[in-house]
């Protein structure tokens, strides 16, 4: 392809001479640009691999243990390595207890702020909310661990009886794990509300419709994909928070279904046993890289599950 010239009244053509041909025309720039990104994807593929190579060689020598089980590891209800029982369900069961309690705070809290802050708020409020709100998520998260330990579970053992909250229990770590995703929840579904085109507003206004009724019943149903994908996120973010579950849950394995009860969940576990005087070779260190596999399978399986919501629910405006 090349570049030509015509002649137009009262304008001289250009010569002849300065025409370039565009297709052999280098951009260092911008191959170096593309270079780059090429780059940081290549990246960020290899250490997901690496990933998965690592968790997955030392997992295969977990289970070519002869006192592990495949089967009894993901149908087993007592995990105890000292004896030789490996049951994942009480882990499992702890980490989706503290998952599904943070869902419960963070969901309705964090979507009703995005619905706030781009239906109600003027640009000034939204300027100076969104950063603050923001700012929770980067408090770090040990922090919040001994929040819910030293002030969240005080309030609810003095609400429900010290003989009934444990000092450890799941509820506290929930309700703080769901407060520390707020901002992730609040953040993706604001963004995800404000590329709803302002003419569908303008539309259900016309109509007669309230602010209210527009907000929930057009702009939410219409920003459904970016909002879902907000969900699965911040529910991968949950289950795989650490150091609040590792100080406020508990340290116990514990299959129950007692919210006010101590259990630990899979990440709890892991940190637990990787800080300790294990052997390098022993069972129970090789089982915290069968746990991280499981771990990566379930938020693995989330990211897919967004991605079908995604592309299920997406509307695509022109």
């Amino acid at each position: 392809m090349t570049v030509t010239t015509t002649r137009l009244r009262g304008v001289e053509a250009a010569p002849e001479a300065d025409t370039v041909p565009l297709g052999r025309r280098r951009r260092w720039r911008e191959d170096a640009v593309e270079a780059v990104l090429f780059a940081a994807g290549f990246v960020s593929i290899l250490t997901t691999g690496a990933i998965v190579v690592v968790l997955g060689k030392d997992a295969l020598h977990f289970f070519r243990n002869p006192d592990v089980s495949l089967v009894d590891f993901l149908t087993g209800t007592v995990w105890q390595p000292q004896l030789g029982k490996f049951g994942l369900l009480p882990l499992l069961n702890a980490t989706l207890m503290v998952s599904g309690i943070a869902m419960v705070v963070a969901l309705p809290i964090g979507l009703s702020i995005a619905v706030y802050l781009s239906e109600y708020a003027t640009p000034a409020v939204r300027n100076r909310l969104k950063p603050t709100l923001e700012i929770l998520a980067g408090v770090p998260t040990v922090i919040y661990g001994y929040f819910a330990l030293t002030f969240v579970t005080p309030i609810l053992r003095w609400a429900l009886g010290a003989r009934t909250v444990d000092i450890y229990n799941v509820l506290s770590a929930g309700l703080v794990v769901g407060i520390l995703v707020i901002p992730l929840v609040a953040s993706m579904s604001e963004d995800a509300l404000q590329a709803v085109p302002r003419a569908l507003r303008e539309a259900a206004y016309g109509l007669g419709a309230t602010r209210l009724e527009t907000s929930l019943q057009v702009v939410v149903p219409s920003a459904l994909s970016g909002i879902a994908a907000a969900f699965m996120l911040a529910m991968s973010r949950a289950i795989g928070e650490t150091m609040v579950v590792a100080i406020a849950a508990g340290a116990g394995p514990r299959l129950t279904a007692n919210p006010l009860r101590s259990a630990e969940t899979m990440t709890g576990y892991i940190s637990r046993i990787s800080g300790g005087d294990l052997s390098y070779n022993s069972v129970d260190y090789d089982s915290i890289f069968a746990i991280g596999l499981a771990l990566f399978v379930i938020t693995l399986g989330l990211n897919i599950l967004s991605g079908r919501i995604v592309r299920r629910f997406r509307e695509v405006y022109e």
